[in-house]
């Protein structure tokens, strides 16, 4: 029936954002092999187990590995291969969520499985940083299609709350558990049984999930797009000011991850000595304080749904005085508490922020999700596209506290501006398309299978 359709459409959704995140992050164990290949200290990694690594440092770097530190061009190349993916994912999503909205949420989803198993597939089998720019690029264009189908797709199918914003923050707690799990995921397998490993794990669930996708929802069977409304064009969203607070805050309130995650390791063993177990370790407590922050949010929300703008502005507050509190840490116990202070507050902001984006669709333009997540996911884009080129050369121009407090600082100016999202939010109740329908008899075919949904 409709309801265990969508909810096996939650799940492929969130198994293929975290297939996402976990590509993302799990190549970090390989990167230390490239460097030494680039250095002219050896070829590229075995592939069998990491035997050569020999002492203890090296196992504990595999185990929980972080950013590596390099020098001259190579530090720029490594930039640029981390910041590849969200840079391409920037260029792409207008033209994906344009996409999304004119032929559906299932086609795109099924295209962004499938360059992100061929982009998977071609990880594995890379043996030199060409071949892992051109897979880290690809995953980027699977990412547009795939991330924002799916969060698009889940919008769309819990079209009421609080089911949407229950829906969507499940949908970022699998975003995390994907970012956190990853490097010890592919420091594990990569240590005993070789590089490729991890990404033939991930090549074949993301193909399992694209065949569940196929089963559930064949191509053939969506016929009814056509009579579904035209979506707003991106521009237009983009010119929506209340739509440019949400994306303005989303951007902000991603920087100080995506900007300490590639400089906060050198700065821990610069200042505190710490080791390679802790330095791995350093983002692994956060999970938790998010997926509390998601839980909590839902359930506030529920509640109270007119103060989503709140729940955003605390978050923000609470990333802009952790951020300022990190540069005073002295050890590895004192560092982990800002962090997770820092992803608490992301928690807060998405999940209140998330659902109002299409809110702000149903209430100000048309009901169709794939432009507005295309928007969300270029703020969330821009964040990461700085983050692993700029950061490494603001610490070593203006220092690391000066990045903290310039982050902490434009985080908490910008809660206030969340405000302007007040009296939006108390139009909810009666503004709603999908109130309208239950209201008025079916009058095409959109309006009839949105009626018989309802239904079931």
């Amino acid at each position: 029936d409709a309801r265990r359709q969508r909810r096996l459409l939650l799940v492929i959704v969130c198994v293929a954002l975290l297939l996402d995140n976990m590509l993302y992050m799990v190549i970090v164990p390989i990167i230390p092999d490239y460097i030494a290949a680039m250095r002219g200290g050896g070829g590229a990694a075995p592939a069998a187990g990491g035997n050569e690594s020999g002492g203890g440092s090296g196992n504990r770097s595999r185990l929980f590995p972080r950013y590596p530190a390099a020098t001259g061009n190579e530090d720029v190349q490594i930039g640029v291969l981390f910041a590849s993916k969200a840079i391409l994912q920037l260029l792409v999503n207008p033209l994906s969520g344009t996409f999304i909205d004119r032929v559906g949420y299932d086609v795109p989803l099924l295209i962004g499985l499938a360059v992100m198993f061929l982009s998977t597939a071609t990880f594995a089998f890379a043996e030199n940083y060409a071949t892992l720019f051109a897979a880290r690029s690809l995953q980027g264009l699977g990412s547009a299609f795939a991330d924002t189908a799916g969060i698009a797709m889940i919008a769309d199918r819990y079209g009421e709350e609080p089911a949407r914003s229950r829906a969507l923050g499940t949908a970022l707690a699998f975003i995390s558990f994907g970012s956190l799990a990853a490097p010890p995921f592919g420091g594990v397998l990569y240590e005993f049984a070789g590089k490729r490993v991890p990404f033939l794990v991930l090549a074949c669930v993301c193909l399992l999930d694209g065949l569940l996708l196929l089963a559930l929802v064949p191509p053939c069977a969506g016929g009814a797009r056509a009579n579904m409304p035209v979506g707003t064009p991106i521009h237009r969203l983009m010119a929506d000011p209340y739509i440019a607070v949400v994306a303005g805050a989303l951007t902000t309130c991603n920087i100080p991850l995506a900007f300490l995650e590639p400089t906060i390791a050198n700065w821990m063993k610069e200042s505190m000595g710490a080791t390679e177990w802790e330095m791995g370790l350093t983002w692994l407590p956060a999970f938790f304080p998010h997926v509390l922050g998601v839980y909590v949010t839902v359930r506030l929300a529920a509640k109270y749904p007119h103060l989503q703008w709140f729940y955003g502005a605390l978050g923000m507050a609470i990333i802009g005085a952790s951020s300022c509190m990190v540069p005073a840490c002295r050890n590895f116990g004192q560092v982990v508490i800002p962090l997770c202070g820092i992803c608490f507050g992301i928690a807060l902001v998405d999940t209140a922020l998330l659902p109002t984006l299409a809110f702000l669709v149903d209430v100000r333009h048309v009901s169709v999700y794939g432009s507005i997540y295309a928007i969300a996911d270029i703020s969330y884009s821009v964040a990461y596209a700085l983050g692993p080129i700029v950061a490494g050369q603001i610490v070593h121009t203006m220092g690391f506290v000066q990045l903290n407090l310039g982050m902490g600082l434009a985080n908490v100016l910008y809660a206030p501006v969340l405000l302007f999202l007040k009296n939006v939010c108390q139009m909810k109740p009666s503004h709603s398309e999908r109130n309208i329908l239950l209201e008025e008899a079916p009058k095409g075919l959109y309006d009839t299978i949105k009626m018989e949904e309802r239904k079931g």
